[in-house]
């Protein structure tokens, strides 16, 4: 047949039970539930329902319960049903209790699994800078992204000059193959380019250090200039020179560019050098293993 609103409950009701111990001359027993009088409760000794009220089997009130006459522990049984107490034996379909059935708040630590953390799927890499945890901020859930949280200084590259790069008097060239030693945690360095992984644009710490050997022709006016490019373009550049005359009578200089810059996605990091002898006896050796490159994403900035 139809009904108006939900439909009734095809269950039974139960009513609250209590069993008592027997105490041998005792007739005052505490109940489990408050009541008002006798009447809420209905006791039963040995089977046999008893007569509530004054001058009958016994009276009740608030806790407390109280016999006509003490029983015997071993030979007598005692259980009292709290008759205005009922317990509902109706449980909700399964999977029929959505979120809109749910106070705000209402459900406790207490009612979490045990394994609502272990019994997940485990993560047995490091999180993604993209992965999100779920921390409690002045007691407010929040969520929050794993590159926020601590972190490492990735995207990484390092590269030392694998070989002597000999340079062309007065003549721009590209640096090429810091293989040596070579670090990349992102594949994104190939021993001359490095370029920036998508989603990993922001400011990098860079650093570049290249020694030229002028060999015979030094010591006699030599000017050595290292560059740092981004997409092509200088940004930033390091100068060195000797001469005679400020009795720098050597043929090794070294030059180093440390800087920080801010780049975007794609962003392609290149080197050159530049090599000249005042007297036209040539560019210089740019050497290995004293020369490299290195750079790292910085975090929180």
């Amino acid at each position: 047949m139809a009904y108006l609103g939900n439909a009734p409950a095809r269950s039974f009701i139960s009513f609250e039970k209590q069993v008592f111990t027997i105490v041998n001359s005792q007739t005052a027993y505490t109940l489990s539930n408050s009541v008002t009088n006798e009447n809420d409760i209905r006791l039963v000794i040995n089977n046999v329902v008893q007569e509530p009220g004054a001058g009958k089997a016994y009276t009740a009130s608030g806790t407390t319960l109280t016999l006509s006459a003490a029983l015997t522990n071993g030979t007598d049984e005692m259980y009292c049903v709290f008759l205005g107490k009922a317990v509902g034996t109706v449980n909700p379909p399964a999977a029929s209790v959505a979120a809109s059935q749910l106070a705000a708040d209402s459900v406790t630590a207490a009612k979490l699994n045990d394994d609502i953390i272990s019994g997940q799927t485990e993560l047995a890499t490091a999180p993604a800078s993209t992965d999100e945890l779920l921390i409690s901020d002045a007691g407010t859930l929040k969520r929050i992204d794993a590159s926020l949280v601590g972190g490492d200084n990735t995207p990484a590259f390092y590269g030392e000059l694998a070989s002597v790069v000999t340079l062309s008097r007065a003549v721009t060239t590209a640096i090429t193959g810091f293989t040596q030693d070579e670090i990349d945690t992102d594949s994104a360095f190939d021993g001359t380019t490095f370029t920036v992984p998508s989603g990993e644009g922001g400011k990098y710490a860079l650093t570049v250090t290249m020694t030229i050997d002028f060999g015979d022709i030094g010591a006699d006016g030599e000017t050595f200039t290292i560059s740092l490019l981004n997409n092509g373009s200088t940004v930033k550049q390091a100068r060195t020179s000797t001469n005679a005359s400020n009795f720098r009578n050597i043929n090794i200089e070294t030059c180093t560019i440390e800087t920080i810059q801010t780049l975007a996605a794609g962003d392609a990091i290149t080197f050159k050098a530049y090599g000249v002898d005042a007297d036209g006896g040539g560019g210089g050796k740019v050497q290995a293993n004293k020369s490299s490159v290195q750079g790292y994403k910085l975090i929180g900035v």
